[in-house]
């Protein structure tokens, strides 16, 4: 990820936590987050959110969250769309890596989503990356196999049972997109 580096710009969590607006922090590098989503994409993400969050009301150790800050470093921190978290004592922001991160692409975020965030989250071990593809209701889910995510597949109705999280959790395709194909 060495070419997302700029030679002049080399900005830390203590400035992205003075800049007004949304923005995520890329190896020093600055990313406005704006416009802000638009509404299948928010739709999606509460969809997820509610989901996975309806699983999880029995296990006290685990929570799902929406748009909270995930600092990696001092000169990385990201804002997932939704996430997965086990025993994350962190109060201002994410101080582990979650065991699910969800991603939903829009054009202006697809490469950083696709390409760096994926390194990231990769190299970081979070268990489970999924993608979302709002344009045509598919998800791409990865798992991390070792050091590496391995692609367990492309999902529009089916369910897909995460076995390597502290609580476990699953999630329909189908009931998650239903809603939005009717439109």
């Amino acid at each position: 990820m060495g070419a997302l580096k700029l030679e002049d710009i080399n900005y830390t969590y203590s400035d992205y936590k003075l800049w007004k607006g949304d923005w995520e922090l890329i190896e020093g590098v600055p990313f406005a987050m704006s416009p802000a989503p638009v509404r299948i994409h928010q739709n999606i993400a509460y969809e997820i959110a509610r989901l996975l969050g309806n699983q999880v009301v029995d296990c006290q150790i685990c929570e799902v969250l929406g748009e909270i800050d995930y600092k990696v470093n001092e000169e990385t921190t990201l804002r997932p769309d939704v996430v997965l978290t086990c025993n994350d004592p962190g109060e201002a922001y994410l101080t582990k890596a979650p065991e699910i991160i969800v991603e939903i692409i829009s054009k202006s975020t697809a490469k950083r989503d696709e390409v760096y965030k994926f390194d990231i989250y990769e190299k970081e071990k979070v268990k489970y990356y999924i993608i979302v593809y709002p344009d045509d209701f598919r998800a791409k889910v990865y798992k991390l196999d070792g050091k590496e995510y391995d692609k367990q597949g492309d999902f529009t109705s089916e369910i897909y049972s995460f076995e390597e999280t502290t609580c476990k959790v699953s999630l329909d395709f189908e009931e998650l997109f239903k809603r939005f194909k009717k439109k």
